[in-house]
């Protein structure tokens, strides 16, 4: 068996390997596609959309993982079941229980090397990536979950940023304290605010409103520093969405929004699904085991791979449309980020059930 699980490997990764570089060149020629519309404005040059283009492709590879994986390794039992390998296997006295032990074996490098892509390189590039087209566009971030700019609240205040630069700075911010029954104390609104340490912001251009029972008055500073739980962490989810973020980001940022009662269903499906996402590499094996009853006179490889590309974009794009379903709906996190993996999980039980009854 065990070497069977060496050949099964070697055939395997080579067809997942093929498979990433045809997909891999293929969005990538789309971004660079993309990004031409905007290219020419301030300083994004051709040379600036190359080294974005590069930098999101490790995003790209954590998103596409399962779907090379599905088709790569239906190419790999299609082809060894059309040579009669696989014949030659079970009649040798490999079982289906075997042969998925090996499959598991063979995806458990795939699931670490996805894990790692997605904790330690996607989210980092990923946001270099976004700054990088910002610096050189001449541009900032927008905020805009309202007209009014992204609302935040920390602890009793609640805090207006219009705008947030690519160095992750603050521009034209609004603080709103309130005193522990809710009273306004005080409204400071500043051009620019710079992270110094955690804890600690330094405003400038301060203009600082306060309400007592004396009346209100009012003071301008040059700056000023502003202790609050905001950090540049926090506010970087602006840059990247949470669906490129780190497990360990997006635990950050829902405990956040959990302390402040505010919603956080988005960020949690996001982070459920990071840490889930690695295992579906496996089910796709599963649900690509059946594939290798193939034979001939039921059609060609290329049917058998085209089945297993539709499998693939259905598994991915319906995943996404659960989770926004489920982040619209205020659904249970897990179960979001979880239901395609399970759905997919058990068509291919069902598959290879079928195909064992025969």
């Amino acid at each position: 068996m065990k070497l069977l699980t060496r050949y099964l490997a070697r055939e395997i990764y080579s067809s997942i390997g093929l498979v990433f570089g045809s997909l891999l060149m293929l969005f990538a020629f789309l971004d660079f596609i993309h990004e031409l519309s905007v290219m020419g404005y301030g300083q994004y040059s051709l040379g600036y959309v190359v080294v974005f283009v590069v930098l999101t492709i490790p995003g790209h590879i954590y998103e596409l993982f399962p779907v090379a994986v599905l088709i790569g390794t239906i190419v790999a039992l299609v082809q060894m079941a059309a040579r009669s390998e696989l014949t030659i296997y079970r009649a040798s006295g490999a079982s289906t229980a075997q042969m998925l032990g090996a499959l598991s074996k063979i995806a458990l490098p795939m699931i670490m090397i996805s894990f790692l892509c997605g904790e330690l390189i996607s989210p980092p590039s990923e946001r270099m990536a976004q700054k990088l087209r910002l610096k050189a566009l001449n541009s900032q971030v927008s905020m805009q979950a309202f007209r009014s700019g992204v609302w935040v609240k920390d602890d009793l205040s609640f805090v207006n940023v219009k705008s947030v630069m690519p160095d992750t700075s603050l521009s034209d911010i609004d603080i709103y304290a309130f005193d522990e029954t809710f009273h306004l104390k005080t409204i400071i609104r500043a051009r620019q605010a710079s992270f110094v340490q955690p804890g600690t912001w330094l405003l400038k251009d301060v203009l600082q409103t306060r309400f007592d029972k004396l009346g209100v008055s009012t003071q301008a500073m040059p700056d000023q520093e502003w202790k609050s739980a905001l950090t540049p962490g926090i506010l970087s989810v602006m840059l990247v969405v949470p669906e490129q973020m780190s497990a360990y980001d997006l635990y950050k940022y829902t405990t956040h929004l959990k302390e402040n009662k505010q919603q956080s269903a988005r960020y949690e499906i996001a982070m459920w699904n990071k840490l889930v996402y690695p295992f579906a590499l496996l089910v796709m094996m599963v649900l690509a085991l059946p594939f290798a009853s193939y034979q001939r006179r039921a059609g060609g490889i290329s049917v058998m791979v085209f089945m297993g590309i539709v499998l693939g974009l259905v598994f991915h794009f319906a995943g996404r449309l659960v989770a926004s379903l489920g982040s619209l709906n205020d659904w249970q996190p897990l179960f979001s980020a979880t239901a395609m993996t399970g759905v997919f999980l058990l068509i291919g039980a069902f598959m290879l059930w079928q195909v064992e009854r025969r």
